[in-house]
């Protein structure tokens, strides 16, 4: 049987192709910025000092993480509508990936704020911060900053999976993608340009992400290099001065030589005598 992709039938639908990758693009997101809110207050709360705030933050993250996506939106669509709580497509897909990115974002910055040095925060109350300054300035922002790379993973990973959102006839970039290929009978070619689309909004989301932790994170990284490399001066002359021994010239002026301090006390003596 001889093939040849032959994509000229898909040229119609290219705005259907822009339009599903804007929806999935808009519901990534309203689910990371929201999410990650989620996440934020997740994981103070696990570490919180009530044992059953921590407990009940740890069962809706294993719940969250040890179920698949796909369940998750046919809960929230097809579980409530059975109980008379209807909603729309688009707005069960975000609630839906909230849920499931703010467990994940979660565990990501509880480890961050974990490797944060107790002495870090008892250093900081010493100074009369506030709760909230402790938490925002000395906690959060250095934890963020150490697990962005992996927040950034999570986030495109929840953009991929918004494919499921498919299932619930959102129109979002799989769902057109379906559209498409039943209309032209064309579904190797329709599947690549998808692919491609995905591909691009993956970049995309790093590209952002990339330029957001080069703003947030750039003057914090610039007084780190500069305090390393301060230390690091500091470190070589204390070095080079070793090196030196008594005989460098910043030691000179502290050391006298036995003989010369011995003949100018023989002189001052003969001349107190005379």
């Amino acid at each position: 049987m001889h093939f040849s992709l032959n994509f000229a039938p898909l040229v119609p639908y290219w705005p259907v192709f822009l339009d599903g990758a804007w929806l999935t693009l808009k519901m990534t997101v309203i689910a990371v910025v929201i999410g990650t809110v989620v996440g934020t207050l997740i994981a103070f709360a696990k570490r919180s000092r009530h044992r059953w705030l921590a407990r009940l933050c740890g069962i809706y993250i294993e719940a969250v993480r040890n179920t698949p996506f796909l369940v998750q939106i046919f809960l929230l669509y097809f579980g409530l509508a059975s109980v008379g709580v209807h909603m729309p497509t688009f707005a069960a897909s975000v609630i839906a990936m909230v849920i499931n990115i703010g467990a994940y974002a979660a565990e990501i910055i509880r480890a961050g704020l974990e490797s944060v040095p107790r002495g870090q925060i008892e250093a900081a109350e010493c100074l009369g911060l506030s709760t909230w300054r402790i938490a925002w300035h000395v906690m959060l922002q250095p934890s963020i900053e150490k697990v962005y790379p992996a927040l950034t993973t999570q986030f495109i990973l929840m953009m991929q999976a918004s494919a499921m959102a498919s299932q619930i006839s959102a129109e979002e970039l799989t769902a057109v993608a379906n559209t498409v290929q039943s209309d032209t009978f064309r579904s190797l070619e329709t599947y690549i340009v998808v692919a491609a689309l995905y591909l691009c909004l993956s970049l995309l989301v790093k590209l952002v992400a990339w330029a957001a932790g080069e703003y947030f994170f750039k003057r914090r990284r610039i007084v780190r290099r500069a305090a390393a490399q301060t230390a690091q001066a500091a470190r070589r002359r204390a070095a080079v001065s070793r090196a030196a021994g008594p005989n460098a010239p910043g030691n000179a002026g502290n050391v006298g030589t036995p003989g010369a301090s011995g003949q100018s006390g023989t002189h001052a003596a003969q001349r107190s005598a005379s």
